[in-house]
């Protein structure tokens, strides 16, 4: 009987930790639907379904869903091919019917199949990439695009020339904020006092100090006050005209345009991946360790991408930025995210204007904290010690995350991955040593708990050099399977090479029966194996006869 959980129970820390990333959010869906090419209510639209649909639906207590920076390079080239953003919404209807589909045909279980060191990477490589966009924000360079999350930015330019060319564009009074507003951040949980008002989160106090400082330089006339290029962008919509004219709906007029239905499935499709990327990156920072059913998340996603579609909000996912900005706030349940969501759609109707007035360095110091923690220095040492076929994934996607995006880094690490599995595998076939004796040597090989067909190369290279007159011993005492490329090759090895050479072979320990092709109904005797080998040659040989 499953537990029942409380929802509420968690309420402080959990509002605490929705305050947090509704800061976090707020820029990102703006700059994310700026960098797509979208009307910008659309990123908030897009936050709000995430927050409170998705969040509701899911059963992920870390992750936050809203607009993707990963999906901005697809929803870019989708709207200019279709040529209307009411066409696009289509397509992500039909990219949130697919994620329903996928759900329910337990897609989700993927997941299971990332390493560890390939999503700590991928996180690493993230909390990396917040640090190289946020630095220029911190010093009052904010050229790019918030939402451009990618080494090459859609300006022509890259990471590192934003970095390099950041000293030409110093603005005082941003890094005075930026500086005071890390300090906050930093000493709030440290400091025994101020560690009391979990109620109130160091973000916000370090936000309401931006606005206040920026203020003081404005009334003063002083040349460290920062502008409205500065500043947080919100749409005001002063009355409900001004809403109706911000929402747009989808034209399903399109709906059978080949165009609308292939931006449809690649939507449904990378969204999906790095939606179980991102909900196995939020377990992962889940200090209580709980799993979350990634089959249950796809149709969460599917319901929230239906509903955004249909009042003009840009294709969501799980994302990374605010799940772990949410993790380090102190989140406890998935009423942060739901909280998060309701103040974005709270915030954006009464207070705009105020909203309007926060300084972009404030929350750059919000981000290269979370960051830090996500790139911290003990995550390389502790996959250095354990050794390189763990250490060579992990840094091998962290760098393809930075310089190329999230899929292909992971796909990367992936690889790697593979091949240093395989490469073990190999090397743990058999075991060989050699034992001197008066009368001759023994040479034994004992055989692994599963020898594949993997290995065949290897053990045949090892038969093949055994010298004439040789005492063998192949030992599968502990050998649960074998496959049929390897009973062959032991079985022609003792049957006529040995015969041949003068080699006495022994065979131990092989079993009865091996289980073959993970079936327990699909099983073989090693007899039954060699019968029916030896009919087949039989056979073989009255057919060239006749």
């Amino acid at each position: 009987m499953s537990k029942k959980i409380n929802l509420f129970s968690h309420f402080k820390s959990d509002f605490a930790s929705g305050l947090v990333v509704f800061l976090v959010a707020l820029p990102l869906c703006l700059g994310i639907a700026m960098a797509s090419g979208a009307p910008l209510f659309s990123g908030i639209i897009s936050g709000v379904i995430g927050g409170i649909v998705v969040g509701f639906l899911s059963q992920s207590h870390i992750s936050v869903s809203g607009p993707a920076a990963g999906l901005t390079a697809i929803v870019l080239t989708a709207i200019t091919d279709l040529g209307s953003f009411n066409l696009f919404l289509t397509a992500v209807f039909i990219a949130g019917i697919i994620q329903l589909i996928l759900g329910y045909i337990k897609a989700g279980t993927i997941s299971n199949f990332f390493p560890t060191n390939v999503i700590e990477g991928m996180l690493a490589g993230i909390g990396i990439i917040i640090i190289m966009k946020q630095l220029p924000h911190a010093i009052g360079f904010d050229s790019d695009f918030e939402g451009d999350q990618s080494f090459l930015q859609s300006d022509g330019n890259n990471s590192i020339t934003s970095l390099l060319s950041i000293f030409d564009f110093i603005q005082i009074g941003s890094i005075i904020i930026a500086v005071i507003s890390l300090f906050v951040l930093i000493i709030w949980d440290k400091v025994p006092v101020l560690k009391r008002l979990k109620l109130i989160p160091g973000a916000l106090v370090a936000v309401v100090l931006g606005i206040i400082i920026n203020e003081l330089f404005i009334r003063s006339g002083s040349h460290f006050a920062i502008g409205k290029e500065h500043l947080v962008s919100l749409p005001a919509p002063a009355s409900l005209d001004d809403f109706q004219q911000i929402i747009v709906f989808p034209d399903f007029t399109g709906i059978m345009n080949q165009k609308v239905w292939l931006v449809g499935i690649t939507i449904a499709i990378v969204a999906s991946i790095e939606t179980l990327l991102c909900i196995e990156a939020a377990d992962r920072m889940d200090v209580h360790k709980r799993y979350t059913d990634t089959n249950v998340e796809l149709k969460a996603q599917g319901v929230g991408n239906i509903l955004s579609s249909l009042i003009g909000g840009l294709p969501m996912t799980s994302v990374v930025v605010r799940s772990s900005a949410n993790s380090t706030a102190g989140a406890k349940s998935k009423l942060s995210a739901i909280i998060h969501g309701v103040l974005l759609f709270v915030s954006v109707i009464t207070i705009p204007l105020l909203l309007n007035k926060i300084p972009l360095a404030t929350l750059a110091a919000v981000l290269l904290l979370v960051g830090y923690k996500l790139a911290k220095p003990a995550t390389f040492i502790h996959f250095w010690k354990k050794g390189k076929y763990q250490f060579i994934p992990f840094i091998a996607t962290l760098i393809a995350v930075v310089f190329t995006d999230l899929l292909k880094g992971v796909v990367l690490g992936m690889i790697i991955s593979v091949i240093f599995v395989l490469k073990g595998n190999l090397k743990r076939a058999y075991v060989f040593r050699k034992e001197e004796y008066i009368d001759g040597d023994v040479i034994h090989i004992d055989l692994a708990q599963e020898v594949s067909f993997l290995n065949k190369a290897d053990i045949k290279e090892t038969l093949k050099n055994i010298p004439n007159n040789s005492k063998v011993i192949i030992d599968a005492s502990d050998t649960v399977y074998i496959a049929h490329d390897i009973l062959d090759l032991i079985h022609e090895f003792k049957t006529i090479r040995a015969k041949e050479n003068s080699i006495n072979v022994q065979i131990k320990g092989f079993k009865k029966t091996y289980q073959l092709e993970n079936s327990e109904e699909n099983h073989v005797t090693i007899e039954h194996y060699y019968d029916a080998l030896k009919r087949k040659m039989v056979e073989k040989k009255v057919g060239n006869f006749k």
